[in-house]
């Protein structure tokens, strides 16, 4: 137990909490070797990822709508949207497409939890937010949900949401039939992607591929998981997440 080689020979001391019995915490130990193996294979993955070699290049500066630094409504390209000295670009497709009336509860918790991210991320990587309606109506819909710190952006004059999956209408016969998508029927997608600008231009570096892998049973697909608070916590709780979904409002 406890086999790292960065620690000085000699037993790994554990906490005692009140009123623990020897059975709790010989339980609780073998599940924090867990936790160590899986802190460790995650930076592993961490690492993997992070050597991925150059994606493709980007072939379409993609024109958005967004808002310039008047605060009005302006014309931006993909390329405009590194700041100087941030060369990765992360963008997130939310699924509110002007098909629905109201966005997705799922994607809606995700970005509750981005609007804090969004106070700290600028400072090392460019971050955008994008969807399929009017850049007003998007706009409109973070002022009711309280984002302050979120930047989006309107996609509903470009290819960008189907070339790079944040919807299903680029998915292959063989990909719609794993997905279980149904003839005729076509859904925006809540992925991420990153891009990595260098001195031959933009190049896709990742995107969350995970949301297009059958989920493993009694799962969701959890390609976010990593990057998701809510699910975290519930899933360090004895009750986990169980049927639990988010919802955009409750009693």
């Amino acid at each position: 137990m406890h086999d790292d080689p960065k620690r000085p020979a000699g037993s790994l001391q554990h906490l005692q909490f009140p009123g623990e019995d020897s059975a709790y915490r010989t339980a609780r130990n073998a599940l924090l070797d867990e936790e160590i193996a899986l802190r460790r294979q995650i930076e592993r993955v961490s690492a993997q990822r992070r050597a991925l070699p150059p994606g493709g290049p980007v072939r379409e500066d993609y024109v958005f709508e967004g808002l310039g630094p008047n605060r009005r409504p302006t014309q931006m390209k993909l390329s405009e949207l590194f700041a100087p000295g941030k060369d990765s670009l992360a963008i997130y497709s939310f699924m509110y497409g002007l098909e629905r009336d109201k966005p997705c509860p799922g994607c809606t918790h995700t970005l509750d939890s981005f609007d804090g991210v969004a106070r700290h991320a600028p400072q090392r990587i460019n971050l955008f937010i994008v969807a399929k309606s009017p850049l007003a109506r998007l706009r409109a819909f973070a002022r009711e949900r309280g984002w302050y710190h979120l930047t989006f952006l309107s996609t509903a004059g470009n290819s960008y949401s189907s070339d790079y999956f944040g919807d299903s209408r680029r998915l292959s016969p063989a990909m719609r039939r794993q997905q279980e998508f149904k003839d005729g029927e076509e859904w925006d997608m809540p992925m991420l992607n990153v891009f990595r600008r260098d001195g031959s231009g933009v190049r896709h570096f990742w995107g969350s591929e995970m949301l297009y892998v059958p989920a493993d049973p009694d799962q969701e697909y959890r390609h976010m998981d990593l990057m998701d608070p809510l699910w975290h916590l519930l899933d360090t709780t004895p009750e986990g997440r169980g049927d639990f979904e988010p919802a955009l409002a409750y009693p």
